[in-house]
């Protein structure tokens, strides 16, 4: 049962030009109130690889969004994390005709914790994070995750 219902407005503007038998790919990604993401496709197929292109701006969605779920649950569990980073990897296959999707992509969240909290239960708040990502849950492909969690020294408030 649906009790809430969010929608995202998102505009992509193409800004490259056409060249002969060919296009530029660049484009920006915009919402309102928020800095332009330059935009382009993957090298392998023609881009600019100084632009970010929808094949990595998947991958950053699928950490960030594991991130900001991971960091709520720990925050709500007692846990504190002092640091966090992700190596985020996808892995895409295309056929002979050009078309091809993701097969899988692979979290390596690693995570520093307080020397007060708990490293079992912060290593298995990022089981409970997987299964509540709202990325993760929409996409048809494995998101595997590999964490590692490292207790830090003590904090202080």
């Amino acid at each position: 049962m649906v009790e809430k219902h969010h929608k995202y407005l998102v505009t992509v503007k193409w800004t490259g030009r056409p060249t002969h038998q060919n296009f530029e790919r660049d484009h920006d990604i915009m919402a309102e109130g928020k800095l332009p993401i330059k935009g382009s496709s993957d090298p392998a197929h023609r881009g600019d690889s100084s632009r970010w292109n929808p094949e990595e701006l998947l991958v950053a969605s699928l950490s960030t969004c594991h991130q900001l779920w991971y960091l709520g649950l720990c925050s709500q569990a007692g846990i504190v994390v002092t640091e966090y980073e992700d190596t985020a990897e996808g892995s895409m296959a295309e056929d002979a005709s050009g078309a091809g999707q993701f097969t899988s992509v692979t979290l390596h969240p690693k995570v520093t914790i307080s020397a007060e909290s708990d490293v079992a239960k912060a290593t298995d708040l990022h089981h409970t994070a997987h299964e509540m990502c709202f990325i993760t849950r929409s996409v048809n492909f494995p998101i595997n995750n590999v964490p590692t969690v490292i207790k830090g020294s003590a904090t202080t408030v």
